[in-house]
């Protein structure tokens, strides 16, 4: 049987989306399949592909690939690829003519965003209806995509992301975790709160801020320093005119030497042992990476109580607080900052939930399942 995958995914952009293929090809690799790549020139998601040990087909644009689809056909042919996962609705419509002119290939779709509106209209019938499988990352996005795509139910199913917990174990020694708390500006006792993610509107940072605001208001003895991790420019990912009402905003509110802004971070994993508290505020995710990152590192965690994050964790592994809630957040992040014990043992269940339920390898264990069912009905 043939284990060859090529993941399509024409996007300039990088997020969680645009990462995911380089993330998932070593564990793809492990698990004995082969997998190939088609990505735009000069774009992030090309260099992570050949970071992850595989050269991709490129092209100039979404455009390019539909009138070089004779080439792709050759291609996959030639490598005997007969399943193409895309990640962007966008690429279906190439998923879709490549599977219409060659009806023997396989077309599987990853859901990362979370579809706000349906999709029933004669051409996203007719794209859609050409996927074998639709994946949802979440029970969450999986009730959306089954109100707004065509498609039956049995062709939706619902596969967390997940990953390789290693990374996030604990390393650094006492003295170097030291070191790295003195350099984000943590002083020597506090409490560490730290909100990782893209700095843009809607993942939460504002209501985050106003929340700290009520925490030393409501907790004036804690002693408590926030980091707030990620890019400040639009090079970064992130917006840099709300960058800017980020600054403003916590020195209206008098916190500045207690807020810093730490930028990005490529070492997520030694920052989280700098902290105590992780928060991640985002109002809709149709996952929640930093969630199990943060989990994974054995550390408290304060998450939206919307989106799919409610489905990470609960009461015996981390706290909910609605999005829009600060006072909510206030009471949350000050309930685990004044009990260390109990920051302890929530972050000691975070951890073990995440090596069951969660890893890389039972995530790509379950896609490879759905590869090689596509692959015996395509024989």
């Amino acid at each position: 049987m043939s284990r060859k995958v090529m993941h399509i995914c024409l996007s300039n952009g990088w997020g969680g989306l645009e990462m995911y293929s380089s993330r998932i090809i070593p564990e793809l690799r492990r698990q004995g399949w082969a997998a190939h790549g088609l990505a735009l020139a000069g774009s992030r998601v090309a260099t992570s592909l050949h970071e992850a040990g595989i050269t991709p087909l490129t092209v100039a644009s979404r455009g390019q690939a539909l009138l070089r689809v004779g080439h792709l056909l050759r291609y996959l042919k030639v490598h005997d690829i007969r399943i193409l996962h895309c990640h962007k609705s966008s690429d279906l419509r190439l998923g879709a003519l490549l599977v219409t002119l060659r009806p023997s290939l396989r077309l599987f779709f990853t859901d990362h965003m979370g579809v706000t509106r349906p999709k029933k209209d004669p051409y996203h019938r007719w794209a859609y209806g050409k996927v074998t499988r639709l994946f949802s990352i979440s029970e969450a996005t999986r009730q959306r995509n089954l109100a707004a795509f065509p498609l039956p139910p049995g062709r939706i199913r619902r596969l967390y992301l997940g990953i390789d917990p290693a990374p996030y174990v604990p390393r650094l020694t006492g003295t170097e975790r030291q070191a790295l708390r003195d350099a984000l500006g943590i002083p020597p006792g506090a409490v560490a709160i730290g909100l990782a993610g893209r700095l843009t509107p809607g993942k939460g940072q504002g209501i985050w801020i106003e929340a700290l605001a009520g925490l030393s208001e409501r907790y004036p003895a804690l002693a408590w320093h926030a980091v707030l991790i990620g890019g400040l420019t639009a090079a970064e990912g992130s917006s840099e005119a709300f960058v800017a009402e980020l600054r403003d905003r916590v020195a209206e509110l008098g916190l500045g030497e207690r807020l810093t802004f730490a930028g990005f971070r490529a070492d997520l994993p030694r920052q989280f042992e700098a902290l105590d508290i992780v928060c991640v505020p985002s109002r809709n995710e149709a996952f929640g990476l930093t969630v199990i990152e943060a989990m994974a590192a054995g550390k408290a965690v304060v998450g939206a109580d919307s989106g799919a994050i409610p489905e990470l964790i609960d009461v015996e592994t981390g706290r909910l607080a609605a999005p829009d809630d600060p006072l909510a957040w206030r009471d949350a992040m000050g309930e685990l900052a004044g009990d260390a014990t109990l920051r302890q043992r929530l972050g000691e269940a975070a951890r073990e939930k995440v090596n069951a339920h969660f890893t890389l390898a039972a995530h790509v264990q379950g896609l490879v399942e759905a590869y090689a069912d596509a692959f015996v009905g395509s024989s």
